[in-house]
């Protein structure tokens, strides 16, 4: 049974507190993660809602701290991926993440303006599964709230936003070659929504994950050459001005035979958006 958004956006939190040095960072696996390949810049002040999931502590200055990105979809609420969350990736538990922030309102990750606000609390899906990637969701709660006009609406069941063949837009800081190449800057993307028989047949199920319906949906171009990559998991893929997807999981980064997957809102957050 799908949880309502209530419970989601407001459910038990798992406070961060400040814990003694944590090991080098470590890289995230290429199979869940994601960035933006055959894309364009982007820019947050047409998409505020666009952010990045940072952790200098664990992932270094660099890309000040970016290693996933999120969506707000209230003024003290992100949606990620739950993976972002997972001590595989973080490399070390949650709760020894003592930097843990979201970087609202900015192009370039080390460029001048915007906000970076501390993650106060967060929320996992007690459904994901790691093993077949379902149910990629988590919730972070910010220490301050941003502006309404942040809030992206999300897709409900029946939205034709995130109906097959619907054309739509996902959003980034990460690789834009799948060869590691990180411009520090938002990129986006064109996609379309693809058929679940043929997500499906792209992965019926092995090591890298089993595509679900019931959670997930997949995007892609039949051409290849368009898709998120490393660094990008977590991210929004938008159509129709709703929040249809979050950057779940893949293989490659921009094969026409190896759509990106992501996490259906629209599944997870039944009381959300509107039709049309």
């Amino acid at each position: 049974m799908r949880r309502p958004i209530a419970r989601a956006l407001t459910g038990v939190l798992v406070l961060i507190g400040a814990v003694a040095a944590a090991p080098p960072a470590v890289s995230v696996p290429a199979v869940s993660d994601g960035v933006v390949i055959g894309g364009s810049p982007a820019h947050v002040s047409d998409s505020p809602w666009v952010v990045a999931v940072s952790s200098r502590d664990r992932f270094g200055g660099a890309r000040a701290g970016q290693f996933c990105g999120g969506v707000v979809v209230e003024p003290d609420k992100v949606v990620t991926a739950a993976h972002c969350l997972s001590r595989e990736v973080l490399g070390a538990p949650l709760n020894e993440v003592r930097d843990l922030k979201v970087i609202a309102g900015r192009d370039k990750l080390r460029g001048p303006g915007g906000q970076e606000i501390r993650v106060s609390g967060t929320w996992t899906d007690p459904d994901y599964n790691p093993g077949t990637n379902a149910d990629d969701l988590g919730v972070l709660t910010l220490s301050h709230a941003l502006p309404e006009s942040y809030v992206l609406q999300m897709a409900k069941p029946g939205d034709m936003a995130d109906r097959p063949g619907a054309g739509a837009t996902v959003y980034g800081w990460g690789d834009t070659t799948g060869n590691g190449a990180y411009p520090g800057e938002l990129r986006s993307t064109g996609v379309r929504v693809l058929p679940d028989a043929a997500c499906e047949k792209a992965y019926p199920g092995n090591e890298d994950g089993t595509y679900v319906a019931a959670s997930m949906l997949c995007a892609g171009d039949p051409r290849g050459g368009h898709d998120a990559c490393q660094g990008d998991s977590g991210g929004p893929l938008v159509a129709r001005g709703r929040l249809i997807g979050l950057v779940s999981w893949g293989v490659g980064c921009g094969q026409a035979s190896n759509p990106g997957v992501y996490t259906r809102i629209s599944a997870l957050f039944p009381e959300a958006g509107s039709n049309g």
